[in-house]
């Protein structure tokens, strides 16, 4: 059992590969330690050179209420009553503290996904139907 840090992409292809070649091997077994130490080692180097982003909150608790085969009729209660919910899974409205730690407790999803600021595109003003002082406004700017 020959291992070494993993301090290069090449390093890593190679451990990938030993990883490969070790799969299936006894736990306990000389194969089978190696393996384990090969697969800390690799989720090391991928956690500080592959990061992985939280989801959006949103996403998170549609997936979460897909995968329990619900809809957002039962986020009711949880998050507010319905108006509340729909401003809320529409963007319009962000997470209170309280809403979190119901999410939280209720769907079981994780707190620091709950806790980052939702990435829905709020309706720009480019994006809203031009009213004739509007047009004016960017005539007069350009």
């Amino acid at each position: 059992m020959k291992i070494r840090p993993i301090r290069s992409d090449h390093d890593y292809e190679q451990a990938l590969q030993r990883v490969d070649a070790l799969w299936g091997s006894a736990v306990g077994s000389p194969l089978g330690d190696e393996l384990e130490v090969l697969v800390t080692l690799i989720e090391a180097y991928e956690r500080e050179h592959y990061p992985v982003d939280l989801p959006n909150p949103l996403e998170a608790i549609k997936f979460r209420l897909e995968q329990s085969g619900k809809d957002l009729r039962s986020l009711v209660g949880i998050i507010g009553q319905r108006t509340r919910v729909y401003e809320v899974m529409r963007g319009d409205r962000p997470l209170s503290l309280k809403m979190i730690r119901n999410l939280h407790r209720e769907l079981g999803i994780p707190a620091e996904v709950l806790i980052q600021p939702s990435r829905v595109p709020h309706r720009a003003r480019d994006q809203q139907p031009l009213t004739t002082t509007r047009r004016a406004r960017l005539r007069e700017s350009a």
